[in-house]
């Protein structure tokens, strides 16, 4: 696949992309879903919950907190991850504003 072309789309095209790539893989979701459920979790709980080795599970955390939607704090040894509540915000009202201009427009096809 090409290079992605940023400077031909709006900067609020590139951002809701950005944020789509985010959540475009089904164990992002499943962690992020984990989190929410449980509020807050260390790596080796979703290595029990998701079946996926934790290089992988980690590689996922890692991406997830790179695109500000979770956020970890230092326990020992562990990390304790836990949502980002102000990204999910902008995640949130970011995809609700395209659905709503989707519903708003009138398809002629």
């Amino acid at each position: 696949m090409g290079a992605i072309k940023a400077d031909l789309f709006t900067r609020k095209q590139n951002e809701l992309a950005s944020m789509a790539r985010a959540l475009a893989h089904p164990a992002r979701i499943a962690i992020l879903q984990y989190l929410l459920k449980k509020n807050a979790c260390i790596c080796g709980d979703l290595v029990d919950e998701l079946g996926l080795a934790q290089a992988t599970i980690s590689q996922h955390l890692k991406e997830l907190r790179l695109a500000g939607l979770i956020q970890g704090t230092i326990e020992g040894p562990s990390v304790c991850y836990c949502l980002n509540p102000k990204t999910w915000k902008k995640y949130r009202e970011s995809f609700m504003q395209l659905f709503q201009e989707l519903d708003d427009s009138s398809c002629q096809c």
